[in-house]
């Protein structure tokens, strides 16, 4: 897209961890911003953002909410009901004729299988995240899609919660590629004021790390100790994370690493922050 947008772009999930920093940087780029959420912001929290409320879930609001819009950037997502809810955008956005929609995605999306109830109840996320990338790509909007792997946000949020029990289980086998959001909101925000490129490659940290070594370096940098104990996940899907359908070593394009990042998100006294939805 060589001409500058003139219209509002939309960030659906702009109140998130990935949503904040996207918006922050469309803003001090001089862009006119609206941000879907399912609740009014308190005084203050604006901005001087076009705020609107509406439910991607339910398709309530979304109508308003894209109208106008000749780009949407799509970060709302969930453990579950992405597929509905890039449904009800898809369905407004091209009565809309938006003209850009840029979603993000998870590497590993097209590659691991979510057959059978315990494959669903604890990798569905991959499943939903999938039929949303297709939604997308089916849509017959002007698209692009990035896959990232997981961020160090939500690998802080799991290693916390690990380390309030005397013994920490982990999968065995399992190992992340972590990356930095600020860099995908970098890269998100490029891809949004470019051409629609359909589905572009990968986005991934610098750093393959077994779980197990992603909760012992949190433990180093809190002064904690305790013991950690593989557990082994059976399902095809966990079979696919050990052979590293979830990493993407060809694009460890991120800079930030664990470690950089513990460094500095922890140099505060206190670990009861909350980790950013």
């Amino acid at each position: 897209m060589n001409d500058r947008v003139s219209s509002p772009i939309l960030v659906t999930g702009g109140t998130g961890t990935l949503g904040r920093l996207v918006v922050s940087r469309l803003r001090d780029a001089g862009y006119d911003l609206r941000v879907l959420s399912r609740r009014r912001p308190e005084d203050g929290e604006g901005n001087g953002d076009e705020h609107v409320t509406g439910d991607l879930a339910t398709g309530e609001g979304i109508e308003a909410a894209v109208e106008g819009a000749e780009v949407v950037v799509h970060l709302a997502g969930s453990s579950r009901g992405d597929e509905a809810k890039a449904r009800h955008l898809v369905e407004a956005a091209s009565r809309a004729g938006t003209r850009h929609l840029v979603y993000i995605s998870v590497v590993g999306a097209d590659r691991i299988p979510v057959i059978g109830g315990i494959d669903r109840a604890m990798f569905g996320y991959f499943e939903s995240k999938l039929a949303a990338e297709r939604l997308v790509a089916d849509s017959g909007l002007p698209w692009t899609t990035l896959r990232a792997t997981q961020f160090h946000d939500l690998m802080l949020m799991a290693a916390r919660g690990m380390a309030r029990l005397p013994v920490i289980p982990v999968p065995a086998g399992f190992r992340f590629q972590p990356v930095d959001a600020a860099e995908v909101a970098d890269r998100l925000v490029e891809l949004a004021l470019g051409a629609p490129a359909g589905l572009v490659p990968d986005m991934a940290g610098p750093r393959i790390y077994r779980m197990g070594e992603l909760v012992r370096e949190y433990l180093r940098a809190r002064g904690k100790h305790r013991p950690i104990v593989p557990v082994p996940v059976p399902g095809r899907a966990a079979r696919a994370i050990r052979d590293g359908a979830n990493l993407s070593p060809d694009r460890a394009v991120g800079h930030r690493t664990w470690e950089d990042f513990l460094a500095a998100r922890l140099s505060t006294p206190s670990d009861t922050s909350p980790v950013p939805a």
